[in-house]
């Protein structure tokens, strides 16, 4: 099974950027963590973050037909980016879209996302914990996909 991790804008930064909000762990640290649960389960994890919409745009497109699914974190593109609503809507891959914080808890500008109606589902406020349970999420609907047809 191939999963893509994404990460957006600013996401590069966590361990350094609001660490009230986000907490100590790095990216790094965070991708370190999947490999080390998923790998041994057999699962391939590919990693991608970008501070720019249309590399991020660019990568899901490139997964069209190589990934099983994707794990995104869009970050700010979250509440702004129809074109990442768009390529969603386009490339049909399961997708879950994951934020650390509780983005319905924060400003009343990070309630909508501009993603949520086209992927799969949606885990917040959960701590960097919300990737993993991104990817369980995303195994088990794929592997009932797969029983459904037989």
């Amino acid at each position: 099974m191939q999963i893509l991790i994404i990460n957006g804008p600013n996401l590069n930064f966590l361990g350094r950027r609001e660490p009230h909000i986000y907490g100590s762990d790095t990216l790094e640290s965070i991708q370190q963590r999947l490999l080390d649960e998923w790998t041994p389960a057999g699962v391939n994890l590919d990693f991608f973050q970008s501070n720019h919409e249309g590399a991020l745009v660019d990568r899901i497109q490139e997964a069209w037909g190589k990934a099983d699914g994707i794990v995104i974190n869009p970050g700010a593109y979250t509440h702004t980016s129809v074109a990442l609503r768009d390529v969603f809507a386009s490339v049909e891959i399961p997708t879950i879209e994951v934020h650390i914080s509780n983005i319905h808890k924060r400003e009343s500008f990070r309630h909508t996302s501009y993603c949520a109606p086209v992927v799969l589902g949606q885990i917040v406020g959960l701590g960097i914990n919300g990737y993993s349970l991104a990817v369980r999420a995303l195994i088990e609907y794929l592997q009932n996909q797969k029983q459904e047809r037989g």
